[in-house]
């Protein structure tokens, strides 16, 4: 019988993921050959300092545990969390321009547009956007085309504007304070849930998993996001910014909805526990096999950062 994972197997392959996704997207922005001898190298080196800056790269760890799983193929399923690394990337980038969040501090350092300067931050997250898609379809995985590009599909669905786009649209509008509850799920769905939704299922597609199995992971995704937005929510209000190494208490002083504004620290922390509560048994049937992911998913609510 397969042993429970605990916090510090968790935390052991978080790490070993992380430092896996930071060595291929290293060397992917390093490379000077063919069509890449053709980047500028300004704009080589912010799209290196907004990817390469840190972070626990818990998306494509989620996408990599998932495909694991399920008996994915490594191969592809680090190239497809790399596409995914490459759009979260790009999304902060962009959130931290003064039109947008306006911050200067992302994972401790400063933001890339404070580094380099706000035009070069904007093409920065694109290239990084498009390099996402190359990186999906590139000849060679082990993926079916048809995969490729149900892959692609997904992903465009997620990071647009019925995703984490969209909801960043929303979110600004929730700096009115005038969203109510409903509102505020749709936004953190949409803004923050997309992309995680995405890990987990793309982990799935890696595997060639059936509609029933990709369901499920839907379904873990969704919970997981929803808590994930709840704990950030969290950590706006109880935080220090020397900690999680950005701003903190901007969504108070901006008087932005939240799930936490609406309705207080104490009840948040409790839906936090009944999501995670939630994700954990959408994968029941996997038994001792999926603990990694329950423990991601209880990280998830505990995180100081």
């Amino acid at each position: 019988m397969t042993p429970p994972a605990t916090p510090s197997a968790f935390a052991a392959r978080l790490a070993a993921d992380a430092g896996s996704i930071v060595a291929f997207l290293d060397a992917e922005l390093a490379r000077d050959d063919g069509i890449r001898r053709h980047w500028p190298a300004p704009l080589r080196s912010a799209m290196r300092h907004g990817v390469l800056n840190g972070g626990k790269r818990l998306r494509p760890f989620l996408l990599m545990e998932t495909a694991r799983l399920l008996g994915g193929d490594e191969n592809a399923a680090l190239h497809v969390a790399a596409a995914l690394e490459c759009v979260h990337c790009y999304s902060l980038i962009h959130d931290d321009l003064p039109a947008m969040d306006d911050d200067a501090l992302r994972r401790g350092q400063p933001t890339v547009h404070v580094a380099f300067d706000e035009a070069t931050a904007i093409l920065a997250g694109d290239a990084l956007l498009t390099l996402a898609f190359e990186l999906i379809c590139r000849p060679g995985l082990a993926l079916a085309p048809a995969a490729q590009v149900t892959l692609v599909t997904l992903l465009s669905e997620a990071s647009g504007a019925a995703g984490m786009v969209g909801g960043q649209s929303l979110d600004l509008a929730a700096e009115t304070g005038r969203l109510n509850e409903t509102d505020v799920a749709r936004m953190q769905a949409m803004k923050t849930g997309a992309l995680l939704r995405f890990a987990c299922e793309a982990g799935a597609v890696v595997a060639g998993a059936g509609p029933a199995e990709r369901r499920r992971f839907v379904a873990f995704g969704e919970r997981i996001g929803l808590a994930f937005q709840l704990a950030d929510d969290l950590l706006d209000v109880t935080a220090d910014s020397a900690v999680v190494g950005k701003a903190t208490g901007k969504d108070a002083e901006r008087r932005k909805a939240t799930f936490v504004a609406l309705n207080g620290i104490d009840h948040a922390r409790r839906r936090c526990a009944e999501l995670i509560d939630e994700a954990a048994a959408e994968l029941a049937e996997f038994g001792a096999s999926a603990d990694i992911l329950k423990e991601a998913a209880a990280f998830i609510a505990r995180r100081d950062r």
